[in-house]
């Protein structure tokens, strides 16, 4: 399979993204909160289904920018949707400023964005041609 790494991590990377909403959905479950449970098991499988649909190996000339917005507009919908279930941010200790930490995790929307799957197999990275 050629360039496994590259789909193993654009599909564990963002796996990792959502997993938390799992565990969390798994919480609620276990605590009888069975509607916060399952819309957040429901947006996981969402999430799961959009990482797979928009994968840049299945869409070759599509900027990867494109790829990640869905993806990245369901994470910001996923953790604004966890905190309203959870009954809003002061319940759970934080405030708004506790946002600026989820900046970092846009750093590959603007590094790889203008990319697509078929530029980045054109690429040579084998050491002999280094400088």
């Amino acid at each position: 399979m050629k360039r496994r790494g590259e789909k193993l991590g654009w599909i564990g990377g963002w796996f990792g993204s959502f997993v938390w909403l799992s565990l969390l959905s798994a919480i609620w479950l276990f605590q009888n909160k069975i509607s916060e449970g399952m819309i957040g098991l429901a947006a996981f499988i969402l999430a799961i289904l959009v990482i797979s649909m928009t994968a840049p190996w299945k869409h070759p000339n599509t900027k990867y920018w494109k790829l990640m917005l869905p993806i990245y507009s369901l994470f910001i919908c996923s953790i604004i949707l966890s905190i309203y279930l959870y009954g809003g941010l002061e319940v759970i200790g934080l405030k708004w400023t506790s946002f600026f930490w989820v900046i970092p995790g846009f750093i590959p929307f603007v590094t790889t964005g203008s990319r697509t799957w078929n530029s980045s197999a054109k690429q040579d990275y084998s050491p002999d041609k280094a400088n």
